[in-house]
């Protein structure tokens, strides 16, 4: 019997919310990430069109054996007219099952975007960062923040936990709602020197162009998290930075070619590209060391990969599946 469109399930932003618990998303992306570092499979990289001022449309194609989908999230990134200085990721993801080419299921890109970007990064700070890190700095105040806060605080016990952004309102605001969400101490800091000093992980998920944090900043032994800028041009950190780190890639040929603190440290012959020393799939994998020493300075950098779309609106399908079942 043929499927109709009507026949194929859509998760809306309020369903994603509801079915993409941070725990299981962030062991999706663990599992996602070591498929998508297999050397048996390679996989294509993503396209960005530009389509108009403060305006791209992206296409990431993607297959997943592991989950047994394959797929593609269509999304436009769109300055925000409402929040100034921020943008709004508005498209969809189209998961296919891989045993009869039908489509299982289409998600809200944003809604998917936001959770499965911070499991990312909390499955990659369980990996990389120091087992006794107690603090954790925030660079950014949007939803990325929201979620990197929610995300990250599940793979460390941490005691501090600092916010910084270019409005120190808005990060006051966060602050203080996230500390009564989550029954955590969330302290909004003025000066991003003081955050980046006493913080033992850095997430900075800013829609900043210039440099944000400085490698004379970070202490000795943190890990840093580096997800806002996921296109060639804007920049989070400088050189410096990128050069003292022990430098892990999502993705390594994405990232050779579209990590713009990466491409800004190459063109200024402060590091060649086996400073990228490869993916965080590999590590997670054990075929890679994360962490060499204590006081080592590791990085991590997003930029994000169809098989963690895929990943996601695979478990959460299936979630939704099994709760139907147990109705």
């Amino acid at each position: 019997m043929e499927r109709s469109l009507s026949d194929i399930r859509f998760y809306d932003a309020t369903r994603v919310a509801a079915l993409l618990d941070y725990p299981g998303c962030i062991a999706a992306m663990r599992q996602a990430m070591i498929a998508l570092s297999s050397p048996e499979h390679i996989q294509p990289l993503r396209q960005i069109v530009r389509v108009g001022p403060g305006a791209l449309f992206g296409m990431m194609p993607g297959a997943l054996t592991a989950r047994s989908t394959f797929g593609a999230k269509l999304v436009s990134v769109f300055d925000d007219h409402e929040r100034p200085g921020r943008s709004r990721h508005q498209g969809v993801i189209v998961a296919y099952d891989q045993a009869t080419g039908a489509v299982a299921c289409i998600a809200d890109a944003e809604a998917v975007t936001r959770i499965r970007t911070a499991c990312a990064t909390a499955a990659a700070t369980d990996a990389l960062a120091r087992a006794d890190a107690r603090v954790l700095g925030v660079f950014g105040t949007g939803t990325q923040a929201e979620a990197h806060l929610r995300a990250v605080s599940l793979v460390r016990p941490f005691n501090e936990i600092l916010l910084w952004g270019r409005s120190i309102d808005a990060a006051r605001g966060l602050a203080a709602r996230l500390s009564e969400e989550l029954g955590l101490e969330i302290e909004a800091v003025v000066d991003g020197r003081e955050a980046a000093s006493r913080a033992d992980v850095i997430c900075t998920v800013s829609g900043a162009t210039e440099p944000i944090l400085l490698g004379d900043w970070v202490q000795s032994g943190a890990h840093i998290n580096l997800v806002g800028s996921s296109y060639l041009g804007p920049v989070e950190v400088d050189t410096p930075l990128v050069a003292a780190v022990r430098y892990i890639a999502d993705y390594r040929p994405s990232v050779l070619v579209q990590a713009s603190e990466l491409a800004v440290a190459l063109d200024a012959g402060a590091i060649k590209e086996d400073h990228v020393v490869g993916e965080i799939g590999e590590v997670f994998a054990g075929r890679l060391a994360g962490r060499e020493k204590p006081d080592q300075i590791t990085l991590y950098k997003s930029l994000g990969h169809a098989v963690q779309d895929l990943a996601a609106a695979s478990y959460l399908h299936e979630r939704a599946l099994i709760g139907e079942r147990l109705i």
